[in-house]
């Protein structure tokens, strides 16, 4: 960690952007055989042999052209996937995003310096912000420690989206705004936007040249809220973000037609650094189960919600926190930096300012008053009873489990993220009979603007694996085998994903390449091999590794029939948050979660009985 601190003084966060590798292409032949080899695990002998001849044929034919004309993309361009993925995977989606795409998680400060207790939002609240400006500080000036795996650079170019973001409705896409600028860059707007029964407020976070401190941000949240306690609540016209995106495109349009003055709070409210939000509930949480306040974080009150802004900074009413994302311009491990960043500073100062109490004669904030009509208000009524009908269908649990983690999976020489990954395909096994095709993520920030590629978890290796784990007759030494098998498999997937050296992507690129040239779609893409192995996001389970902090975060699941399953992993614990759909009748998030844990110890118990 020293060697990290003394490095960031002298390197800027963006300085090596420009030297980083671009994106690479695979080999065709690499990527079919994988793809095939994925597939396994959901055909039968007939079925996969259908799918071989597909693929030869695919490969041999447009397959081959398709690919050529991909890597001609690719010649011209840093990253050939960035533009296509942004579009497909969120921007040209026309469902509810703020519900199935965004994501959150709790704060970890019960754990230490800040168990609930009401009375304590905004004190909480002043200080937590501080922290959180003091990062955006620290970007501006490029001193945020650039990341690196082993010894590569890693993209750092998502951190600029955490501040000054927001994802804009379109009709048939999507937009996003960002206002981030570096020092060097030039100005950057500074104002926070906070939500509070259903209002809207706006304070800006420099004064005469200086950062607002804590009493001072507690003064403005403390004129806020007073406000809002004692007068009427607002209309609420934050949840209208929750709505299907064509839908919320059409009412922005409405809203701006109007009254002009719309647009520039609306555009105030896009370039704000991130939301505040004040919400009135309190969630029951304990280091044990995060459950509430991650589902109220995830699917609260939309009224006091921004769901189309980068960042959501919530602030319960017994002094519990959480955020609260759209997905779109970052994954969660850029934010997980700066909430760790956040975390380690409140715990250094034990959750208390040690600064001055001075507060300055700062211009209290303003609020942004909309003009609205009947037919606003009864589409914000509508949108809010839609959303709430829709969330309640989620159960969702965040719990820990407490017998082990990081150390001694380490000490039994096996990897961590592998570790789990197998136990919920042990659980999903046992809970639903049959293979599960999952999705994890895997980063590929060693290129230039480097997001994401699949790891497809459910591989003939871990298949085998759990039914000797569910045969009586199969002995300990045969069950270690095959587990020991299943984790090189995974573990070199992982790698080669990393690498550049996944297929999803490659699939993905080959298909819009098709779409673009106008050709028909190839039949490798509807071929039933294709969804039932998780293609075209079909995947049952979606699950993340949230890194090793005291962090952990959950978004919902992919599918109706599927679950999320997001987890962190630490030294004496592993925290997971699952998620299900009530409406579905086989899926159960409770039991697939409390099955996982036992997999846990009956993996454990696999490498102790190998060692007697």
């Amino acid at each position: 960690m020293e060697k990290q601190v003394l490095e960031s003084s002298e390197e800027r966060t963006f300085q090596y952007q420009d030297s980083l590798p671009s994106l690479p292409v695979p080999p065709l032949e690499e990527s079919l055989s994988k793809y095939l080899d994925a597939v396994k695990p959901f055909l039968n002998q007939e079925e996969y042999q259908r799918t071989e001849d597909i693929v030869k044929k695919f490969e041999n034919g447009i397959g081959k052209e398709l690919h050529q004309k991909l890597l001609e993309r690719a010649k011209t361009r840093r990253n050939w996937l960035e533009d296509w993925w942004l579009n497909v995977a969120y921007l040209d989606l026309r469902i509810a995003t703020q519900i199935h795409c965004n994501m959150g998680g709790p704060g970890p400060f019960i754990e230490h310096c800040w168990p609930a207790k009401e009375g304590t939002q905004i004190e909480r609240a002043s200080i937590n912000l501080w922290h959180t400006l003091k990062f955006w500080d620290l970007l501006r000036a490029e001193k945020v420690a650039i990341e690196r795996s082993r010894d590569d650079v890693l993209d750092m170019s998502q951190f600029r989206m955490l501040f000054c973001t927001c994802k804009i409705p379109g009709v048939t896409r999507d937009s996003i705004s960002s206002y981030f600028k570096t020092e060097t860059e030039g100005e950057c707007p500074s104002h926070l936007i906070v939500l509070c029964r259903g209002r809207v407020f706006a304070f800006d976070t420099i004064h005469e040249g200086n950062m607002v401190t804590p009493p001072e941000i507690f003064r403005q949240l403390t004129y806020i809220q007073k406000r809002c306690h004692s007068e009427p609540d607002g209309p609420g016209l934050a949840a209208l973000t929750s709505n299907e995106r064509t839908k919320w495109a059409e009412l922005r349009e409405y809203l701006i037609d109007l009254d002009p003055k719309n647009l520039t709070l609306l555009e105030k409210i896009q370039r704000s650094l991130f939301v505040v939000c004040l919400d009135d509930s309190s969630p029951h949480a304990t280091p044990e189960d995060y459950t509430e306040v991650t589902r109220l974080g995830l699917t609260g009150d939309p009224t006091v919600r921004w769901g189309d802004k980068s960042y959501n900074s919530i602030f319960f009413s017994n002094g519990t926190c959480s955020a609260f994302c759209d997905h779109s311009p970052f994954d969660a491990m850029a934010l997980i930096t700066m909430l760790a960043y956040a975390e380690k500073k409140i715990l250094e100062n034990e959750g208390k300012w040690k600064g001055s109490d001075k507060v300055r004669d700062i211009p209290w904030p303003e609020e942004l008053v909309f003009t609205v009509d009947q037919k606003i208000i009864s589409e914000i009524g509508r949108t809010k009873e839609l959303y709430y009908q829709k969330v309640s269908d989620l159960q969702l649990v965040n719990y820990a489990f407490t017998s082990f983690g990081k150390a001694l999976i380490r000490k039994k020489k096996l990897h961590p993220d592998t570790f789990v990954q197998l136990a919920l395909q042990l659980g999903y096994y046992k809970c639903h009979g049959r293979p599960g095709c999952c999705y994890e993520t895997a980063m590929t920030r060693r290129f230039y603007h480097g997001r994401t590629e699949t790891v497809r978890s459910c591989t003939m290796e871990a298949v085998e694996w759990c039914k000797s784990m569910l045969d009586p007759s199969s002995s300990t030494y045969e069950r270690l085998q095959l587990m020991h098998k299943a984790f090189a498999k995974h573990n070199k997937m992982r790698k080669d994903c990393e690498n550049g050296k996944g297929f999803d992507r490659h699939l993905l690129g080959l298909l819009l390449i098709a779409k673009e040239q106008g050709l028909p779609v190839p039949e490798l893409y509807v071929d039933n091999a294709f969804t039932a192995s998780g293609g075209g996001g079909n995947f049952v389970l979606s699950t993340s590794l949230t890194g090793y902090t005291r962090l952990t975060g959950s978004a919902l699941p992919m599918v109706q029939h599927g679950y999320g399953f997001f987890y962190s992993i630490r030294d004496d614990r592993i925290l997971v948050a699952c998620s299900s759909w009530k409406s579905c009748p086989e899926t159960d998030a409770e039991v697939l979660c409390r099955t996982v844990f036992q997999c846990f110890q009956d993996m454990l118990q696999l490498t102790v009985a190998a060692q007697l």
